[in-house]
């Protein structure tokens, strides 16, 4: 008797053209709202986002500086001394 639990067909067909075209177009026309309504919105968040990516170039520049220019201050070990027999 399972196996009527697993006899689905696959939704298809007309219907489902039918939503898939009516989503699209109401999806469409929510983000051309939201493009009108946060236009400049966007252009501060892409000035914004320009500005964070130097920032952040300049900060890991400066670790980096900053990480390979401190050395070492230890001076180097001498090699030991060989002495003749």
């Amino acid at each position: 008797m399972s196996f009527l639990l697993f006899d689905v067909g696959v939704p298809g067909g007309t219907t489902s053209i039918i939503a898939g075209v009516g989503l699209f177009f109401i999806l469409a026309a929510a983000a051309y709202l939201m493009f009108r309504i946060m236009r400049k919105t966007v252009k501060m968040a892409f000035r914004m986002a320009m500005v964070v990516t130097v920032l952040f170039t300049f900060v890991v520049g400066g670790i980096a500086i900053y990480w390979f220019g401190i050395g070492t201050t230890s001076k180097p070990s001498r090699p030991a001394k060989v002495q003749p027999r």
